[in-house]
Formats: C-alpha cells, structure tokens, sequence
C-alpha cells in the first residue's frame, strides 16, 4: 500500500482484504456512476498510486479521498456509496401531529378560535398558540396531505338527528329486504332510492378554476320560476329513472312511482327507499305491485345516496348558468338527467354504498 504517500497529516492506511481487481470489477458491476467513481480512484491506491493520481480520478481535492478511504476502512465498499441527505427534522413530531389530527377532527370552537371550520391559516395559528411552532401555510398543506386529510365538501346533517337510529336502520334494512324477497316470490330484489331537487333561477354559483389571487364571476339570476326534479337510482345496476315536475305532491309522486316501476326488471321487485315527506307517504299514493317502499329515518338526508348524486348534477351541469324560462330549465334537467342516464357507471360510484351492497 502507498502509505507514505498517501499520508495526510496522520498516515492513514487502507485496508488489506481487498484488492485493485475487486474494487474494479465492483465499478463494472455498479449502475451508480458515483459508486463506480469511488471505486476506481481507491483501485490506484491499491497499485502503488499517488493521492494526488486518485483525487484526480475522482475529480475531487484530497480531503475528499481522505474521506473515502475513512469510510471504505469503516463499511467496505458500500461506504462509498451515494447516501440519501438526512435533509431538515420534521417540524411536528408524533404527538404534536396527534394533537393536529384531533384538532382537525373535533372541529374549531367558534368563540374561542373565531371560525367555524378550519382554514390552513387558522390551523397555523393554533399550533402557534397551543405548541408554539411556526409553520407556514403550504407547509402545513402537505403535512395534512400526508396524514390522509382532504379539503372535501361536508354531506347535509340535520341538527336534530338521532345518530342511534342511522346505524339501527342500516342493521335492520337487509332483514327488511329478506321479509319483501319472499313476499315477491323468489323474485330478485333491486335497491332503489328516490329524492327530488329544485332547480330555479336563483341558481347556484359552483366553484370555477381560475388564477389565484383573482375573484372569477358567475351569472346569476334573481327571478323565482323554478322545476322539481323526481329522481331515483338503483346504484347496484347503474339504472335511473326521473320525472320533471312544476310542483311536488301526491299526483306528481304517484307519476314517479309509475315511471320507476317501469324501470324495474321483469324478474325483480324493487326496495325503494325515501324520506319521510308527506307526498312519500300519503294514504293517496298507489304503489305499483312490483315497488315495497322503505322509508329513512327521521332527519337523515346522508343516508340517501342521490343527494351525492344532486351535488354532482348542480356543480358540474346545472349551475353557473341562467335559465331564461320555465321551458328553458325543464330542458337544461332533462339534458342533465339524460347525461346520468347513458353514464351508469358514474351512477354506481356516487351511489353506492357499503351497508346496501351487504345484501
């Protein structure tokens, strides 16, 4: 070895269990031209070279052969490999990030933190105030990323509703659906669930992309003609069926009830499941043969999939626009429903949900 020459304030010696041949066929083998780099200028060394003839190699100064040969000494071979930066330390550690997910969860308390849902901005200055870390609001974006979170738009929840009852219906409906497959006679049971939505002139403004630091414009009208649309999807089949009515009642019902009866196979009886409005559950309503009606519980629009189904409907074809008569938004309905309707598997997506697919 030429370790006087390789001397360096101390004399550092490389060590002996391998060879110019070994370290060379090693660069061969390397996808890592870095690696392969190393590997070559500690092979002259191994000859008999200078320090001056390896740092010229590696097309670095001495110091950083110096450092090579430290760290060849210490893991072999592999201490010459690239090594990933440690790059900076997490500014939250694990309990600081328990402590943001619960904050998260819980929500924001309105007369303490002044907001009713989180903005990023909020978030930053509560872990200020309760952690005393500084974060910035694109930092704070991806951390919450990571951690799983979205900014998604929150399902309708009626303050006064009972939470026990949501999931008693979702354990009792299959049995339900078992008692009405044997009164159907062997018949095979589709699930159907029904709403309508209002679509008037006083439209809704959706959101829009645009550049940021800007405030896109929308049309938006101010006059009160408006239209019902009687919807129903069957998520399983990606089947829908609606009617657009002027006014929602027992007649405009029982005309809803036709034209989804006409939607259900002849080999099947359908489960039709609906809120608790007065025009769902008249003793005036007539039931075709082949429909069971199941009603929701009290005060629990999420548990009905065709409210997913309105949002995707008013944001991507129904809002942002204004309707210049009654005519006009009947037309811009049906389009929209016609749309859904050669779409079935977008149907399914939206509207399917795990407590139904069970049965």
């Amino acid at each position: 070895m030429a370790e006087g020459d390789f001397a360096m304030g101390t004399a550092l010696t490389i060590r002996g269990d391998y060879t110019a041949d070994d370290l060379r066929r090693l660069a061969r083998q390397s996808r890592d031209a870095d690696w392969s780099r190393r590997l070559l200028a500690l092979s002259i060394i191994y000859e008999g070279g200078s320090r001056s003839q390896a740092a010229s190699m590696g097309g670095v100064g001495l110091q950083i052969v110096r450092d090579w040969v430290e760290r060849f000494n210490l893991h072999g071979p592999d201490g010459l490999k690239t090594r990933k930066a440690k790059g900076r330390e997490p500014l939250l550690n694990d309990q600081q990030r328990k402590a943001l997910v619960a904050a998260v969860e819980n929500g924001p308390v309105p007369y303490l933190d002044g907001v009713v849902r989180w903005r990023l901005v909020d978030l930053a200055q509560w872990l200020w105030q309760e952690h005393r870390i500084s974060v910035s609001r694109q930092t704070l974006g991806r951390e919450l990323n990571a951690l799983g979170y979205r900014k998604l738009t929150a399902r309708p929840k009626h303050h006064a509703q009972d939470p026990n009852a949501i999931e008693e219906f979702k354990k009792t409906s299959p049995p339900q659906w078992e008692k009405a497959a044997e009164a159907a006679k062997g018949k095979r049971i589709e699930i159907w669930f029904q709403d309508e939505a209002r679509i008037g002139q006083k439209n809704k403004i959706a959101r829009r992309w645009a550049k940021r630091g800007t405030r896109p414009s929308a049309p938006h009208d101010q006059r009160t003609k408006s239209a019902y649309i009687f919807g129903a999807i069957c998520p399983r089949f990606g089947k829908a069926a609606a009617l657009v009515m002027p006014w929602c009642d027992t007649h405009a019902m029982n005309q809803h009830l036709i034209e989804i009866s006409s939607h259900v196979a002849n080999d099947a009886h359908a489960i039709l499941v609906m809120d608790q409005a007065g025009w769902h559950l008249s003793n005036k309503l007539i039931v075709p043969e082949n429909i069971t009606i199941l009603p929701l519980p009290a005060k629990s629009p999420e548990l009905n999939p065709i409210e997913n189904l309105w949002q995707f409907m008013r944001e991507n074809w129904l809002s942002n626009r204004v309707f210049t008569s009654y005519e006009d938004i009947v037309d811009h309905c049906c389009d929209a429903w016609r749309k859904l309707q050669r779409q079935p598997w977008r149907i399914m997506s939206i509207g399917r949900r795990k407590w139904t697919n069970e049965f």
